[in-house]
């Protein structure tokens, strides 16, 4: 963004690299040209950024030829994140939150502040967690406090005991706390968003649903992970709200299809 590439130009860092766009050409002195086709993924993106520029062009020349980069080698396996948290931490944050360990934990992210063309429906969220707490599960409800409603119109859609089994942590948590909750699940169904990166990181058996966005550009980065995706004719659009105005990408993709996602990802059984 603008805003990204003028902070460092006020605070006068001396070399500040960017791809060309977002109007920064004059607050970047090392800009590179995004080819898209070269650098599919998003963090082949970020990493590009971060390698040296091998070319000898003076500054000004890079300026006014735009280096198209192609000598840039970037690691291969690409690096991982990995998220440790410390287990008196995780104590802690359970305590804190009245959070039981005597049942396994379904944690589940239904936000996504992107847009709704990014969040698979409530009640399809409920109908996994009622499916889970049948089985014995406890289910957890992660995200900002713009994930409040949702998450709560989630547990209204429970049977009344099941909602004695379902928390409502949605704008309850720091994000260090969730984190720490998030280690402690068993199994995780998320939205593409940051918690699902955050549970990837973590290690967690994770399902993801993709509606508008496409894991061919931002996947989550675990090996243990189910995506999930009806691929209609018109997905992936990239869009905060449906064009079309129907969310079939989302609506069409049946709970069962979750469910048998956490059963392939053989999470533990109660």
């Amino acid at each position: 963004s603008l805003k990204s590439a003028l902070i460092p130009w006020m605070a006068g860092i001396p070399k500040r690299t960017g791809w060309r766009g977002e109007m920064r050409f004059f607050l970047l002195n090392d800009i590179r040209l995004l080819i898209k086709k070269k650098y599919p993924l998003m963090i082949e993106r970020f990493i590009a950024l971060g390698v040296e520029n091998n070319e000898t062009l003076p500054a000004i020349e890079r300026l006014i030829t735009l280096g198209v980069q192609n000598n840039l080698t970037l690691p291969d396996p690409l690096p991982r994140p990995h998220l440790e948290v410390n287990p008196e931490n995780v104590a802690e944050s359970r305590d804190r939150y009245h959070l039981t360990s005597k049942a396994p934990v379904l944690a589940l992210c239904p936000g996504a502040e992107f847009g709704e063309a990014k969040r698979w429906p409530a009640n399809s969220y409920a109908t996994v967690a009622q499916h889970k707490i049948n089985e014995g599960w406890q289910v957890w409800l992660f995200g900002s406090k713009n994930d409040h409603a949702v998450a709560e119109e989630i547990r209204t859609r429970l049977s009344p005991d099941a909602r004695e089994t379902c928390i409502n942590l949605a704008g309850k948590t720091s994000l260090a706390d969730a984190v720490d909750l998030m280690s402690a699940a068993d199994a995780v169904v998320s939205n593409d968003s940051g918690l699902m990166h955050i549970a990837a990181a973590l290690g967690r058996p994770l399902v993801v649903i993709y509606g508008s966005s496409s894991p061919d550009f931002t996947p989550p980065l675990s090996d243990h992970v189910k995506i999930l995706r009806t691929g209609i004719e018109c997905s992936p659009c990239f869009q905060r709200e449906c064009p079309l105005g129907h969310l079939k990408c989302l609506k069409e993709l049946p709970a069962s299809w979750v469910l048998d996602g956490l059963a392939q990802l053989k999470v533990r059984q109660v």
